[in-house]
């Protein structure tokens, strides 16, 4: 397997909040591992407060894991293409409303300028999903997304498939071991998995 040792890797978060403890200590094992992590921030991960925290606190803990600059704004992320190129974008948590931008080619948060840029170098984008719709409205974005070039999948499964039927979550566990098979044009395989428990 790839070693992340010295590899500079994006990590974009968007707003899937109940997500954020799972996605902190992966931050932690990148930045143990030996990578530079380059924080990427949506503007609802920036603004939106919740019931599982505020967003002023999810900033300073992700600032004080990956000890560089959030990145919050389309202009910052943008140099991160042709002046600052990453070898690998991560979008972790990734929403079903960035699956459908990213899908669709729409660029309007710093993290999809981030993705933008890194597919615009051929390097590898790793996506872990969590949304409600993913075996609804979305799944025809997932899918569209599963067949692009240089686009990897941190593998998924139902949350619940009673209480949300049509609801993915990525095992946000498996993200460095998806982005190494990545780095070598891998997609970690199976991609999906069972992560119901009854």
């Amino acid at each position: 397997m790839a070693s992340l040792k010295g590899k500079t890797i994006g990590f974009g978060l968007t707003g899937s909040h109940c997500t954020y403890h799972e996605v902190f200590p992966i931050l932690q094992q990148l930045k143990d591992e030996g990578a530079t992590v380059i924080p990427v921030l949506s503007s609802t991960v920036q603004k939106t407060d919740t019931r599982f925290g505020e967003a002023a606190e999810h900033m300073k803990t992700i600032e004080k894991i990956t000890q560089e600059p959030l990145i919050t704004t389309i202009p910052q992320a943008e140099p991160l293409g042709p002046k600052r190129p990453l070898d690998c974008m991560v979008i972790a948590p990734m929403t079903g409303n960035s699956t459908s931008k990213f899908a669709n080619a729409l660029t309007d948060s710093p993290v999809l300028m981030a993705a933008k840029a890194t597919l615009r170098n051929e390097k590898p984008v790793v996506l872990a999903i969590s949304t409600n719709d993913a075996l609804g409205l979305n799944g025809v974005n997932v899918m569209r997304l599963m067949a692009a070039k240089n686009i990897y999948f941190v593998p998924f499964g139902q949350d619940h498939p009673f209480m949300k039927p049509n609801s993915l979550v990525a095992d946000m566990t498996l993200i460095p071991e998806t982005i190494e098979a990545a780095l070598e044009g891998r997609q970690k395989q199976p991609v999906l998995i069972e992560r119901y428990k009854a």
